[in-house]
């Protein structure tokens, strides 16, 4: 049955709005109960399980740990309740297995606000066992002088009438008769008289000498062969903690159809410790370990670190050896759960039945969107939300339009900030500026000297982890949202100054994590340092400094990941200039070159970057006109990079090394390619040159070479673009040789973005199909038509030649004047005229007049008579290929 919500039906006069306290079904986590549940019965049936075998590791703690306000003390009631009454807890729960046999629930809020002490924590155990109505002879002995020293003269029975949570558990004086019980038992056995507070001077020195002289009278408690110690060690808080050993073993020794397994449920388990002051902690996990036959589900903030084995000394087992199943990435339950955050459903699911008018939910579905949208999944801000809702609806007496939500809460931070140390609230602070973070930048952006801050903040449950990352631990979105935006009354607020000095910091050192990768980054180390070094300076106004290295080391490569840096003004600083000017370039690949040939001119008529910068959008601006075929102003571009020798200049002169070899200059590019050297791709380029003179096997030999030297320097792109040049050349003379090149340009291209070496391939795998496939032609088109899609005349001017070959080969005279047609759509001038004149080379036809000539390095007769001998090759193979 739902609880009303107390807090909304007091924020409302209206008596048609019904407040529910909705509770998120938490299906998984009650599944991890149920499996832990059979684990641990499993264990304490089996004929090795030994209460007192205290070196086998434990496996009997079940953790749900999660950020506050997500609701775990809500799951840890449910399952007290469920357990309890199998009819109680959400309905889609699946039922307690019968064959478990019977479970003693009993859930202790350990919260400060609760004052709940260790003595109570051991009281409400023993007060759920009562259930069984049997004595708990070894334990009830020892708390009884537990209890007589530790409270004398005070009855145990008016104690509990006097505490209220231990009152609600004490079943009607029960407990006092059972240890009555026990007490009478055993003075009558050893025969020495006594009431109940006979268990002291002459009368615990005869109960400890009966029980190590085992006699006979005493051999129902001669079997616990720690009674005798723990009967005679002081009577305090410690030795109380043991006392959970004597319980065990009294369960231990009921018969299975008598017997049940306890199932503690320790809630608000952060308020235990402080993680410097474990004293409570290790009260806690003693007595866990001391009942391995007893599940414990303990729920809390913060992951426990008892597998840790640098906890030893504060608590008393540590590691992983002592707690197998605490450990990250175990698989078996009893485990350590995060508690998640909920699903879009589950979150739709809370809001329909939290606040309820005429059987309809109050919320309508677009404020519904938006919050699920807002909150990401986080119970807290849905809360939040709700109350805000309530209230303004109160207020206007209608439904609040979806902008009242468009903003996050201050509350959040307060609920985040409350469990944080100073130190901790900085590092907060300091990596809410960040996408990710590692412990060393979480430090250093924080400003602190000591590691010790950032270790605390990575092990809250606010901070997500993906193990293998550069920098592994990021923020939850809201958390992180809701700290950099409306922390604005705290006390330790940080100022405008403090931020700024923050990103500096934060800045400084993704700038010395690059540094410390040397001239040769990995792509992750580089892209993520781009990314939020960019957001940084950009946001806060800094220098460019270090990011003027990282914008040149991304573009020596040819993958183009994204680098977009999120949403921001219109580019009005150097930062903002060169984050838009990296993003037009990377962007290219999936659009139109002349869409971004405006936004580089945007950056460059804007003059923002610094010198050292300009010639980074000027020289993709020429390499995207001459994409477009705006050749004059391409060269034009290319020259003043060129002519500017800064680190772009090699490109430049290969840029206009390609220029000369569009326009059918071969000897020129020939000689240019020579001088080019490996940073202006000597290799591609002399490659590049040699295909359209028919000199394949050379061609092939210079893409191979450029793409193993672009392998030893770790350059990715530049070695999967020489491999699609590779297969496209290869593709003009040996099909079988073409089709393996292809496979291989296609892994290597696997996870980057490089829309010109794709369509590159397109085309090599249209000039290996050249005579073989009747459907060419529709081949080709579609190839043309993604190639005009981004602007790439290349790439069309090249798969139009593709079925020229092809029709040159079949000798299909119609289809190859269709094609020569189509290909002549691709002159302007002397751009590409040198295709349309080896269409006519290579059926050793005379090109017609009025079509520029291109001028041939080995002359045009010898270029003539490679080319028709690449048909005539292609030729006889077909005559031998099966079916033909």
């Amino acid at each position: 049955m739902s609880r009303p919500d107390l807090r909304a039906m007091f924020r409302t006069n209206s008596r048609d709005v019904q407040a529910t306290d909705v509770f998120a079904n938490r299906n998984e986590e009650w599944a991890a109960v149920l499996r832990s549940l059979a684990t641990v019965v499993e264990f304490r049936r089996g004929p090795t399980f030994d209460p007192e075998d205290m070196q086998r590791p434990r496996r009997n703690v079940l953790v749900f740990y999660g950020v506050g306000g997500i609701g775990k003390s809500t799951l840890s009631r449910q399952i007290a309740e469920r357990l309890a009454d199998p009819q109680a807890g959400p309905q889609r729960w699946a039922p307690v297995d019968p064959g478990l046999g019977r479970i003693l629930p009993v859930r202790v809020d350990l919260s400060r606000q609760a004052g709940v002490s260790f003595e109570t924590v051991m009281l409400a155990v023993r007060l759920a066992v009562v259930e069984l109505g049997r004595p708990m002879p070894a334990f009830d002995l020892a708390f009884l002088r537990y209890w007589e020293h530790r409270h004398p003269g005070e009855p145990l029975e008016e104690y509990l009438r006097r505490h209220t949570f231990l009152n609600r558990l004490s079943r009607d004086g029960r407990l006092n008769g059972q240890m009555e019980s026990a007490l009478a038992d055993l003075t009558q056995a050893i025969e020495v008289p006594g009431t109940l507070g006979s268990l002291a001077g002459q009368g615990l020195r005869a109960t400890i000498r009966a029980l190590r002289e085992r006699r006979r009278s005493a051999r129902a408690l001669a079997g616990c062969r720690r009674l005798p110690d723990l009967l005679e060690a002081e009577p305090d808080h410690e030795t109380l903690s043991y006392y959970a050993h004597l319980l065990a073993w009294d369960l231990a020794q009921l018969p299975e159809d008598k017997t049940a397994t306890p199932v503690i449920l320790l809630d608000t388990f952060e308020d235990v410790g402080d993680r410097v002051h474990r004293d409570y902690e290790r009260l806690i996990q003693r007595m866990a370990w001391l009942m391995p036959g007893a599940l414990f589900v303990i729920t809390g903030r913060n992951r426990l670190q008892w597998d840790d084995a640098r906890m030893e000394g504060q608590l008393d087992w540590a590691g992983p050896q002592a707690w197998p199943q605490l450990t990250p990435g175990a698989q078996a339950d009893p485990r350590q759960y995060r508690v998640g955050y909920l699903s879009p459903s589950d979150s739709e699911d809370y809001l329909r039945r939290r606040l309820i008018l005429g059987n309809r939910p109050l919320m309508d579905e677009a404020v519904r969107d938006t919050l699920i949208r807002h909150s990401r999944g986080l119970p807290l801000y849905l809360d939040m939300a709700v109350m805000r809702f309530l209230d303004l609806h109160e207020r206007t007496g209608q439904a609040p339009d979806m902008s009242e939500f468009d903003h996050e809460f201050p509350a959040l931070v307060a609920r985040v900030f409350r469990d944080l140390t100073a130190d901790e609230r900085n590092v907060l602070r300091a990596v809410s500026l960040l996408d990710s973070f590692s412990i060393e930048l979480a430090t250093a952006a924080a400003g602190l000297d000591r590691d010790a801050a950032a270790l605390q903040l990575a092990d809250r449950p606010f901070v997500d982890v993906a193990h293998g990352a550069p920098w592994p631990y990021h923020l939850h979105d809201l958390v992180r949202t809701a700290v950099r935006d409306t922390d604005t009354t705290s006390d330790d607020r940080w100022s405008a100054g403090d931020w700024r000095r923050a990103a500096q910091r934060a800045f400084d050192a993704l700038g010395q994590e690059f540094a410390r990768h040397g001239d040769e980054p990995s792509r992750r180390i580089l892209l993520g340092c781009l990314r939020q070094g960019l957001r940084l300076a950009r946001d806060h106004d800094l220098e460019l400094g270090w990011l003027a290295d990282a914008a040149f080391a991304y573009v020596r490569d040819f993958v183009w990941e994204p680098v977009e840096v999120g949403p921001g003004a219109e580019p009005d600083g150097p930062a903002a200039a060169l984050a838009e000017t990296l993003a037009a370039i990377a962007q290219r690949q999936r659009q139109h070159r002349s869409r971004t040939a405006e936004r580089l001119r945007t950056v460059l008529d804007a003059g923002l970057l610094p010198p050292e910068l300009w010639e980074l959008p000027a020289y993709f601006l020429a390499e995207c006109q001459r994409d477009l075929g705006n050749l004059a102003e391409s060269m034009d571009g290319m020259r003043q990079v060129a002519d500017q020798g800064g680190r772009l200049a090699p490109d430049a002169n290969r840029g206009l090394l390609h220029l000369a070899r569009r326009r059918g200059h071969f000897p020129d590019a020939l000689a240019t390619a020579e001088r080019l050297g490996t940073d202006g791709k000597r290799e591609r380029a002399i490659g590049e040159t040699l295909w359209t003179q028919g000199e394949i096997p050379l061609a092939c030999a210079a893409f191979a070479r450029g793409r193993d030297l672009a392998l030893e320097r770790g350059q990715r792109g530049e070695a999967a673009l020489c491999q699609a040049y590779l297969a496209f050349a290869a593709a003009f003379q040996d099909r079988a040789r073409a089709l393996e090149q292809i496979a291989q340009a296609d892994h290597m291209l696997n996870g980057t973005t490089a829309r010109f070496a794709e369509l590159q391939v397109a085309n090599a795998r249209l000039l290996s199909d050249c005579g073989y496939a009747s459907d060419l032609p529709e081949h080709a088109a579609r190839v043309v038509e993604s190639a005009e899609r981004n602007g790439l005349s290349s790439c069309v001017a090249y798969a139009r030649f593709a079925l020229c070959f092809h029709a040159s080969i079949n000798g299909a005279t119609d289809l190859l004047h269709h094609a020569r047609a189509q290909l002549r759509e691709s002159v302007n001038g002397e751009e590409f005229a040198y295709l349309l004149e080896i269409s006519y080379l290579m059926n050793g036809e005379a090109p017609p007049d009025g079509l520029p000539r291109a001028r041939w390095i080995d002359g045009l007769e010898t270029t003539r008579a490679r080319w028709v001998g690449l048909v005539a090759e292609r030729r006889a193979e077909l005559s031998s290929f099966p079916g033909e």
